[in-house]
This record gives structure tokens, C-alpha cells and sequence, in this order.
């Protein structure tokens, strides 16, 4: 066949060009069709001899995994096109994969076609007006929300949605407060979903998100489809596995020798919740379990048995994955997200199911909180409680009970014999020189070491609480490297103990879930060494922050070893911007004085400069103009002063009482919120105002109880500067004490300002001031939740108005009333502001 059959544009002359280049020698390429079935784009991928070249099948898709080839061509120098042997087990795997393979000569004048490849198949383009009609008065959506306005903002971020999608581009939107960015994405996604057959991921960081999307506003949206179209969209909530119950490790748990009989109790009432249950979700139980017995019978990647399980047909996790399979619109959190990614970045492929069904179309909402999550996922942490837990899942011993895997392996070889000398069953364990001894002996040996590390750690956390690993401290952790490799080492004799155990077990045996768990262990086990060998080599970990965190009070006091990365924006990158075909990111707070910069360069969605990537700010449709007083008191002492906490003391009742409760108090340390509180409560009590204080209660209850009482004021630290919705007169008062910069003394945050200092940026301007306006905008969002909502907002920080750096927070709010006054003026404004 003539060359000029296949091949189109200038690409016979590149390829000529290439094998020239090589000295007529073979050379591997990918290659792209156009429309006509002609290869319009050539990408040389390997060079050879003179009759082979290695075939990199999979470097067309690291190179480019958004764009994949559509065939594989190489020459033949010899001019006989026949395909050798080697040729058609590689384009056997190529067409299995849907490419075409094809052979040419040198000169490429001529083509044999090994394998024809699969045309691309065409993709139906949104239209964006058909979809906004539905947003339209009396349209298909808007008619089924009751006092529809139609908001111009949300119509924009849709026609920016649907570009997106239309264009296989990244997408960053920020949406202000009341848009209605839910239905600006879920329309088109449902929309493109239908029309090309294509799975989209809703991600969300929060359950009151993911619950909000799947029980409300996804069932609107395909309540305005036909009934023909509604039966082709599924919509499935998954949620990370941990949330489910594992069927067989409650059978073992229930199955082990007892050392409590609260925790056999509530085993039982978990065994008969889940003969009712459909989900197996930890949400549904009507109880709330002990952390410890949720943990030993929870759903874990590493601790599934997967094929093997005895449970494998009645599996929870495995029914939601069979559900996701067809579904078309599945909602996650970034936690769940991050797991898929990581795993089909490290080798798993983007094209099979892995922990999510595959996909190439994700929608990210609450895109703010990427980085911290992302953080979170790629960290290795172990501590000694936790170790503790791992430990006393292997060998209990309380008096004269036990329990723990180690005597069901020892049950094993005893009972059913091994392919060496067995174990003894439980019944002789008592006798010295066991190797059931000889592991407890280890366990105790890791007990200790952890001990004699947890206060040399609980020394160097001080009083503030962290201590980071690095050369300005590394003469005060010197104390450290003994125990952390004496532990390491500790930990390396049991699990070599242990597995000599396991190499006793028959391997008609090797299947059971005691052999199972117990290898998932010793793998946890040798996390905690890897991490104990990384604070050792802590100067060749340049892109890691070692450091150490102080948990609980007093003497029950525990550290917590954590490995976390520097930064995590090549990683995002590689493992979700470039292979997903559209990736939508939004949240009503991404931007910093009109700019993506900060955001997008924190989270990767900046480092491929071929890529496409739109950005738009769609404003609140609220009138934040007429409803809003931003008040800033211009005799306000700056945080360093000494009179700072007897001003914030003293404005903080003062405000409340002026307002009649319903306020919001946020505040970025403990020690000032108690200040505060202790001093406002007694008179706000006497007033009959109800105050509510962090920590005295969980977050979820706390809320729940600000919400009901319409005259209460919740004191409040880092978790409430976002995710509080409370309309109405819940709310009139939200008082902000202090702009939210992360203190320099965080861990991982000082390593990160010292990365942008070593490549010569301005760590102020360009990690610390964004990143506290990013959070200042989520405190002064709490505020107006409904477009009828009015209150006042006011910032008792003097750095607001006295340094030049606070333009960047006044110029990235909304446009508001504003009052700049001394104290006592704004407070007698908040009161007729309010009560007019």
C-alpha cells in the first residue's frame, strides 16, 4: 500500500527525516488521525538498529496521557515490510488497546498495515443555549425551584463549563456565595454525560457537599430530563472505604478471645445492624461506634482480601463499585479522588477500574481546599498509640486471656500442619522459647523503644507543641537518631520473626484472613520503619518536611512522627491535570485580588503551557452592597501590641450585645478564644444570650446548637472559618479577630516559604498573604448565606487598615457598606445597622 494512502500533511517528510536522522536505522513513533483516517501528527518515541528498536508502548501516554496515539509506526531498513514474530506480539497488544500498528520502508513510499486501528469516535459539543434554557424562566429546572431568580453569574459559569467540556480544557471558576455553581456544572455535565456516553467524578471535600449534590440537586436536575433520558443517568455516592463495614473482619473480630465485654457487646449490636443494613456505611448506624472497634472491622485497601475473601459475594465496597460501574455521574470526596489518581499514576492505567470506575472528565468543587488535601493524602505519619493499635491487633494478653492474629496463625500450623516444623497451637504457647514468645518478647522491645522516643519527642515539642527535623534544629534532635533507628530496627526483628511464622503455614493455608491481615500489618510496620529511616536521612529528604506533633494534655501526652511533602504541585499535575480530558475546578474562593496565580501555581493546574486553561471570576448575585457593613475600627491595636487581647476581650462583648447574639466570634488561636469567652460569658449569660465555645463539644453538636438558638454566639477557631451555613437571624454578626496567617512556626508551612525563598520569591507575598486572604474570604463568607440575609462584619485586627498589604484582603471582597471608625462609633452603627 502507497504510503500517501495513510499518511497525511507533512508527516511522510518527518518521518523520512527521522530515519535519516537515525542512519536508516528503525525507529519507533506514535502517530494521530485526523478526521479522514490519516495520520495528520508524528512523535518519534524511540531509535534502534538495524532490525529492532525498543517498542515504548506507554511513553506516548506519559508524554501526553490527555491525547493518546491513535497507531504505532516503525521501519524496516531492509525494505521487506512481513512483520516479524516480535512485530505481532507488539501489535497484537497495541490492537488490543484499540491502536493500529504499521510498518514502512525507509524512504516511506510504502505502508503495511499490521493492525487497522480503531477510529476515534466523534464527541457530541455541548450547546450552551439549549443547556441554559433550562435555567431560564420557566425553563426545566428553573420551573422545579420555588422563587427562581434568574442570576446572570450562574449563566456565565455554565457557558464557561460547557467551553470546558467542548474543549478538553482545565477550567478554573470562582463563584461567589448564592451563584449557584452546583447546577452551572451539574446541567452540562449531565448534559455531555447523555450525549457521549462518558463517566463524570464530582468531587467535593466535605459530606455536607457530597450529601447536598446526591440527595437534592442532582436528583432536580435529572427530574427536568425525559423519562427516556433519566433511565440512561445513574448517579452513584461513594465515600471512602473506611466508611464501610467489612463483613469478614467482623466475623474474625467476633471470632477472637475476649477482653471486653463492652467491646463483645457492641461487636453484637454492629452483627445485627449489619443483617438490616444496605450500605454497610458507617452513617447509617443509629450508634456511634468506638473508634477502636470501627477501625478492626472497617473497610481497608490493604487489609482486602479481594478474589479470596469468603465474603467477596455479600462485599459492601464491592456492591458500590458494582453500582459505579454504570453509573455516569459519581460523587467523591478528594480524599477518595486522590487515592484513585495516585494509584493509576504509580502504574494502574486510566483506563480500568481501580478504586473509582475509569474516567477523564472530573468536576472539583470546594477547589480551595486541594492542597490541603492533597497534603494530607501523600503524608506517612505513625505514633504510639497507633502503633500500639497494630501491635494489639498481632498478640493481646490481659491477665490470663489472649487474643491478637499470632494465635490464629499458631491455631493454623498446629492444627492442620505446615510445610516446616509448626507452630505449636495455643494451648503450649506458655512454653519459653516459642516463636509465639519470642514475638511477644519483640512486641514488648517495640513497646519500649516507642516509649523512650515518645518523651525524647514530647522534650523537643516544648511548649509550642512541633518540632520540625532540619539543620537550624538538628543539634537539639541529635537525641533522636539512636531511638528512631533502634526502633527501626525492633520493628525489622519481629516482622522477620513473623514471617518465618508465615513460611510455616501451608500453602493451602495462605488464603485465610489471619495470614492475610497479619502480612498487611507487618507492611503498616514497615511504614513506620521507612518513615523512623527518613528522619535519619532527614538531609536527603529535600522535598519532604519530617516533623513532630504533640497530641492530648498532661500525662497522657503522645507524639506524632509525620512525612509530609513539600510540595505537592507536580504531583497533582501529572496525576490529574494532564491525563483527564476536562478538569473543572471551582469554589467561591480562588482567587487573590482579581488573580488565579496563587491557586493555580499551588495546586499544578499551571505547569503545562500547552494546555488550555480558562479561568473566570463570577461574582455573588448578593446584594452585599446594601446588606453588608464591613466595619474595621481605625484605633484597633495591632496583634503584637500588649493591649491586643483586651481590646478583642472587650470589642467582643461589646458587638454581641449590640447585635442581640446571633454572632459568629473566629478567631486563629485557642488562647484567645478562651481570653475572649471567659471574659464575655458571665454578662452575655445575664443578658439571656447563649454562648457556645469550641471545644466543649463536638463541631457537628456545636452547630446543630447555634443554629436552633437564634440568640446564642459561638466562639470559634480554624474549622468554622468555613463550612458554616447558617441564614437568617441565626446570623447577623460575624466578628474576625485576626487576619488568618498561618503561623511561621508550622511545620510545613516554614518549609514551604523556604522553598520559595530558595528559588529567590518573596515567601510574604506570595505564600503567607495569599494563603491567609484565601482563608479571610471563607470567614467573611459565613456571613450571608441567602440573598435576604444582612449582618455586619468586623475585622479587630489594626493590620487591615494600617498596612499596605491589607489592600489585598479589602480588594478581594465584594463590594459592601463599610464603616472605618474608632471602636465606640462602630459599635453604636452596628446597632442601627442591624436594628434600623
Amino acid at each position: 500500500m502507497r504510503a500517501a494512502e495513510r499518511f497525511g500533511g507533512n508527516c511522510i517528510e518527518r518521518l523520512r527525516e527521522a530515519i535519516e536522522d537515525a542512519g536508516g536505522n528503525e525507529v519507533f513513533a506514535a502517530g494521530w488521525l485526523d478526521e479522514g483516517g490519516l495520520v495528520s501528527r508524528i512523535k518519534i518515541l524511540a531509535r534502534g538498529n538495524e532490525t529492532s528498536v525498543p517498542a515504548l508502548l506507554k511513553n506516548a501516554e506519559m508524554d501526553d496521557p490527555g491525547s493518546l496515539p491513535d497507531v504505532f509506526i516503525h521501519n524496516h531498513p531492509s525494505g521487506f515490510l512481513t512483520p516479524s514474530d516480535n512485530d505481532l506480539v507488539i501489535s497484537g497488544r497495541a490492537g488490543e488497546a484499540g491502536l493500529g500498528a504499521y510498518i514502512t520502508d525507509n524512504a516511506v513510499e510504502k505502508v503495511y498495515v499490521v493492525a487497522e486501528p480503531v477510529r476515534r469516535r466523534q464527541y457530541k459539543a455541548l450547546e450552551a443555549g439549549r443547556i441554559i434554557r433550562a435555567l431560564e424562566p420557566g425553563g426545566a429546572v428553573a420551573k422545579r425551584l420555588p422563587a427562581y431568580e434568574i442570576r446572570e453569574s450562574q449563566l456565565n459559569l455554565m457557558k464557561l463549563i460547557v467551553k470546558a467540556f467542548n474543549g478538553n480544557a482545565v477550567a478554573a471558576a470562582e463563584a461567589g456565595t448564592g451563584v449557584g455553581k452546583s447546577f452551572a456544572y451539574l446541567l452540562p455535565s449531565v448534559r455531555y454525560a447523555l450525549d457521549n456516553r462518558e463517566r463524570i467524578v464530582v468531587s467535593t471535600a466535605t459530606i455536607t457537599l457530597q450529601q447536598q449534590l446526591f440527595d437534592k440537586d442532582i436528583p432536580l436536575v435529572l427530574s427536568a430530563l425525559s423519562p427516556a433520558e433519566r433511565k440512561q443517568i445513574k448517579a452513584v455516592l461513594m465515600k471512602g472505604r473506611g466508611n464501610y463495614l467489612c463483613r469478614r473482619r467482623l466475623t474474625d473480630a467476633l471470632m477472637e478471645p475476649l477482653l471486653d465485654e463492652e467491646e463483645y457487646e457492641e461487636l453484637r449490636r454492629i452483627a445485627a445492624w449489619v443483617e438490616t443494613t444496605k450500605s454497610g456505611s458507617h452513617s447509617d448506624l443509629s450508634f456511634l461506634p468506638q473508634e477502636g472497634i470501627w477501625s478492626r472491622i472497617c473497610s481497608e485497601a490493604d487489609m482486602c482480601m479481594g478474589l479470596r475473601c469468603p465474603e467477596r459475594e455479600r462485599c459492601f465496597v464491592l456492591a458500590l463499585r458494582k453500582e459505579a460501574a454504570d453509573a455516569k455521574l459519581v460523587v467523591v470526596n478528594h480524599h477518595l479522588l486522590f487515592a484513585d489518581l495516585a494509584a493509576r499514576h504509580e502504574g494502574a492505567g486510566y483506563d480500568v477500574t481501580v478504586v473509582l470506575p475509569p474516567y477523564r472528565r472530573v468536576i472539583i468543587d470546594e477547589a480551595h481546599t486541594m492542597e490541603g488535601a492533597a497534603t494530607d493524602f501523600f503524608s506517612k505519619t505513625f505514633s504510639r498509640p497507633g502503633l500500639a493499635r497494630q501491635l494489639g491487633r498481632l498478640y493481646r494478653r490481659r491477665r490470663a486471656k489472649r487474643s491478637g492474629l499470632l494465635l490464629r496463625l499458631a491455631d493454623i500450623c498446629g492444627s492442620k500442619g505446615g510445610k516446616a516444623a509448626p507452630l505449636a497451637p495455643q494451648p503450649s504457647l506458655k512454653g519459653e522459647g516459642s516463636p509465639l514468645d519470642e514475638a511477644a518478647a519483640a512486641m514488648e522491645g517495640i513497646r519500649d523503644a516507642m516509649d523512650v522516643l515518645d518523651q525524647l519527642a514530647l522534650a523537643l515539642c516544648g511548649e509550642e507543641g512541633v518540632f520540625r527535623l532540619c539543620p537550624r534544629t538538628e543539634e537539639g534532635a541529635f537525641s533522636l537518631a539512636s531511638p528512631l533507628t533502634g526502633l527501626r530496627k525492633k520493628i525489622d526483628l519481629l516482622v522477620a520473626r513473623i514471617r518465618e511464622m508465615l513460611e510455616n503455614i501451608h500453602e493451602n493455608d495462605q488464603d485465610d484472613p489471619a495470614v492475610w491481615e497479619t502480612k498487611s500489618i507487618l507492611r503498616r510496620l514497615e511504614t513506620v520503619g521507612s518513615i523512623c529511616l527518613a528522619f535519619v536521612e532527614y538531609r536527603e529528604r529535600e522535598k519532604e518536611v519530617l516533623w513532630i506533633e504533640k497530641r492530648g494534655t498532661g500525662a497522657d501526652a503522645w507524639t506524632v512522627f509525620s512525612e509530609t511533602p513539600v510540595d505537592v504541585a507536580p504531583g497533582l499535575d501529572e496525576a490529574l491535570f494532564r491525563p483527564n480530558k476536562t478538569v473543572i475546578c471551582t469554589s467561591a474562593t480562588l482567587t487573590i485580588s482579581g488573580s488565579f496565580n496563587y491557586w493555580a501555581g499551588r495546586n499544578g493546574a499551571a505547569l503545562d503551557p500547552e494546555r488550555e486553561t480558562m479561568m473566570g471570576i463570577f461574582p455573588s448575585p448578593f446584594p452585599y452592597s446594601e446588606n453588608v457593613l464591613l466595619a474595621v475600627p481605625t484605633d484597633a491595636p495591632l496583634p503584637d501590641e500588649a493591649s491586643y487581647q483586651e481590646f478583642v476581650d472587650y470589642a467582643a462583648l461589646a458587638l454581641t450585645l449590640a447585635a442581640g447574639g446571633s454572632a459568629l466570634i473566629l478567631f486563629t488561636s485557642y488562647l484567645s478564644l478562651k481570653s475572649a469567652y471567659n471574659a464575655a460569658q458571665p454578662e452575655l449569660q445575664r443578658q439571656g444570650i447563649r454562648c457556645l465555645k469550641q471545644g466543649d463539644d463536638d463541631r457537628a453538636r456545636l452547630l446543630a446548637a447555634f443554629l436552633e438558638d437564634r440568640a446564642s454566639v459561638l466562639f470559634a477557631t480554624d474549622s468554622f472559618w468555613e463550612g458554616v451555613d447558617a441564614p437568617g437571624d441565626t446570623l447577623r454578626l460575624v466578628i474576625l479577630c485576626r487576619l488568618p496567617f498561618r503561623t511561621p512556626k508550622d511545620p510545613v508551612f516554614e518549609a514551604r516559604r523556604e522553598a520559595v525563598e530558595k528559588y529567590g520569591g518573596n515567601a510574604f507575598m506570595e505564600l503567607s498573604l495569599p494563603e491567609s486572604v484565601m482563608k479571610f474570604k471563607q470567614g467573611f463568607g459565613r456571613l450571608m448565606r441567602r440573598s435576604s440575609d444582612r449582618g455586619v462584619i468586623a475585622v479587630l485586627d489594626g493590620r487591615l487598615l494600617k498596612k499596605r498589604y491589607g489592600e489585598h484582603f479589602l480588594r478581594s471582597l465584594p463590594e459592601t457598606r463599610t464603616c472605618f471608625m474608632e471602636f465606640e462609633s462602630i459599635v453604636r452603627n452596628t446597632e442601627r445597622f442591624l436594628f434600623p
